[in-house]
């Protein structure tokens, strides 16, 4: 496969009318397109809350009059802000039930029954749901008759027996302020609303949909894995089997935007499958592909078909790009090149899908080529964008607030649940266990804690290769016989002082663990620093930031990035992640307007202008002294 040269450059209108056409044709929040009839569950939806619980007990499924109307998709505390008449304070305490309910009537069938059924899905709802259809309850498809989680959707297939002309479909939605699940930067009992944490926002915050699927399909998750130096791709897909048998397999890569004519690759697999759900490592040749980059996003489309002893086919397909991450010495590697990560953290919030969508192109052209999502879920169709406009992503899982063995079960649960769906962008480089110990607050005293997070890089490590890992974001990384258990050493920095900025970035390049961040930068094991390992300022920042004293005004502000950004490109740094794209809640550090995406601060600020090192012939203070790619041997 040939690497392609990495020179970043900001997005063009061409870039955003080809993203924006790809959106119209997918228009759901997956990053698989099924060619079958779907119907979108969005609107208006019959609500009521259940603060004493009593809807279960009292059949609320059969049948209920419920008071009020709320638009699905939307938070639980904006529906409540909307009833006429509150039956709880808002904001919600400790622990609130939302009950909603509408009328649909079944999109076409294509196929006949025996083929074919229904298949609801929700694109995210929580953090627990359960679901009635007609007063019958649902199991997910893996067997759960509450899903837990509100970050990944989930769905159910409709049997036969429960349909109806008009159907009627009701979901019970339950969260509460408990610490030990994955909250991100939402309150709890422990860290409470103010300063950098927000409103709860949970409840029915993605789509929801019923479409037509075949009864024997391949799901819609697919993973990639990059191994660019053999010409193979190595495809994860899951199969969703009702009638056991011989299968067959057939896969077609093509151009990205080419439908017609020969594929550029294509191969089958007789496979026997039995009945209920699995997944599958297949592996396609593609010579002489082209690598993805955010200079060049290169993609190309998968055409996937199970077709059962009958011939008849179940079709799914993706954008994918080609694209192999890795460290050696203190540098992030893409494609062979060094990449210096000119990144931007970046905070949802409340925002809508066109919200965000701005926001990603606000933040190529603010010169950015990595953007840090922090602790939060977004719409997929988001890392479909970035894989179109060419964008890294650094992904971090939303973190508990509490270090139990209950959160350390919950967040395994939530990172597997992400893993399933993100698994195909090539966008998506960076994946952060932890932030701050944030839900590992005892990281440094107990070494459980410490054993969870080395298990998990070491899970990632061999399962999910094609990914970085950074077990602990900020401080605390976990060292063992002294090996980082992190693929980056990071550091949140935070400072309005020129000459402190100097002096911190200095102990840190100096390998100073003590004495930089907040906290000292390694515990477990004694780590002695010797480059061996990329440095990321991945916090930085924070002008405009109430009380914090730095540069309010716009000018004042630019001028002071600028500053502190060229002396980060000065010293051995792999990347820095400047705090934050816009403003949220109390956090007023943004540098771009959060509803119409416009930039408060010239474009290409966040732009390095010194050249990454090459890598070959280069002086010593340029390059590592030996290429070696770093998985965990650090």
């Amino acid at each position: 496969m040939k690497p392609q040269h990495l020179n970043y450059n900001s997005s063009t209108c061409r870039e955003e009318n080809r993203a924006l056409a790809h959106d119209l044709e997918n228009p759901l929040p997956r990053a698989v397109l099924r060619p079958n009839e779907h119907l979108l569950l969005d609107g208006d939806w019959r609500f009521d809350l259940d603060p004493d619980d009593r809807g279960v007990s009292e059949n609320w499924y059969v049948a209920h009059n419920y008071p009020y109307s709320a638009q699905w998709p939307g938070s639980i505390e904006s529906h409540m802000a909307n009833a006429k008449e509150q039956k709880q304070p808002t904001p919600w305490q400790d622990k609130v039930i939302a009950w909603y309910e509408r009328d649909f009537v079944l999109p076409k069938r294509g196929e006949p029954r025996n083929r074919s059924m229904f298949q609801l899905t929700f694109g995210a709802c929580g953090y627990e749901t359960r679901v009635w259809l007609n007063g019958h309850p649902l199991l997910t498809i893996e067997g759960d008759e509450v899903h837990l989680g509100e970050y990944t959707s989930f769905s159910y297939e409709l049997l036969e027996e429960h349909l109806r002309p008009i159907n009627r479909l009701t979901v019970r939605i339950s969260d509460t302020m408990d610490a030990e699940i994955p909250r991100g930067k939402q309150e709890s009992h422990v860290y409470k609303r103010g300063g950098i944490w927000y409103q709860t926002y949970t409840g029915a915050v993605r789509s929801v949909w019923v479409e037509t699927v075949e009864r024997n399909r391949l799901r819609s998750r697919v993973g990639i894995m990059n191994e660019t130096e053999d010409d193979l791709i190595r495809f994860n897909l899951t199969f969703r089997i009702h009638d056991p048998g011989a299968y067959k397999l057939v896969l077609q890569v093509f151009e990205r935007d080419k439908r017609n004519g020969p594929p550029l690759a294509s191969s089958e697999y007789d496979i026997t499958l039995e009945a209920g759900q699995r997944k599958q490592r297949v592996v396609l040749e593609l010579p002489n592909a082209n690598l993805w980059s955010p200079d060049h996003p290169q993609l190309y489309r998968l055409v996937a078909q199970l077709i059962d002893p009958e011939g008849y086919p179940s079709t799914i397909e993706t954008l994918f790009g080609l694209r192999q991450v890795e460290t050696r010495g203190r540098y992030f590697y893409l494609n062979d090149q060094a990449v210096y990560l000119d990144g931007i953290l970046y905070q949802p919030g409340t925002a809508s899908y066109e919200e965000m969508r701005r926001h990603m192109y606000a933040i190529k052209r603010l010169g950015c080529n990595l953007v840090r999502v922090h602790i939060a879920g977004v719409d997929p169709r988001i890392l479909n964008l970035a894989d179109e406009i060419g964008l890294l992503v650094w992904v971090e899982v939303p973190s508990p607030h509490s270090s139990t063995h209950r959160s350390r079960e919950n967040h395994r649960a939530e990172l597997l649940r992400m893993l399933n769906l993100i698994e195909s962008h090539p966008s998506v480089v960076i994946w952060s266990l932890y932030n701050e110990d944030w839900g590992a607050q005892d990281i440094a005293t107990n070494a459980d804690t410490r054993k969870y997070i080395v298990e998990m890089y070491h899970y990632l490590q061999i399962h999910h290769p094609q990914f970085l890992v950074v077990d602990n974001d900020g401080w605390h990384h976990v060292s063992c016989e002294g090996r980082l258990k992190s693929d980056l050493l990071t550091a949140h920095l935070y400072t309005p002082d020129p000459t402190h900025w100097r002096e911190l970035l200095d102990r840190l390049v100096a390998g100073q663990m003590n004495g930089v961040a907040v906290n000292p930068l390694v515990v477990g094991d004694p780590f002695f620093y010797r480059g061996q390992v990329p440095l990321v300022v991945s916090e930085w920042g924070g002008f405009g930031f109430a009380d914090y004293g730095g540069p309010n005004d716009s000018e004042a502000r630019t001028e002071r990035i600028r500053l502190f950004k060229q002396e980060l490109r000065d010293r051995a740094i792999a990347g820095d992640v400047y705090t934050q794209a816009t403003n949220i809640e109390d956090e007023r550090n943004g540098i771009i307007d959060f509803h119409t995406g416009e930039l408060t601060v010239p474009e290409g600020l966040l732009r390095s202008h010194k050249s990454a090192p090459a890598t070959n012939g280069q002086s010593d203070k340029e390059t590592p002294d030996r290429v070696q790619t770093v998985r965990g041997l650090s």
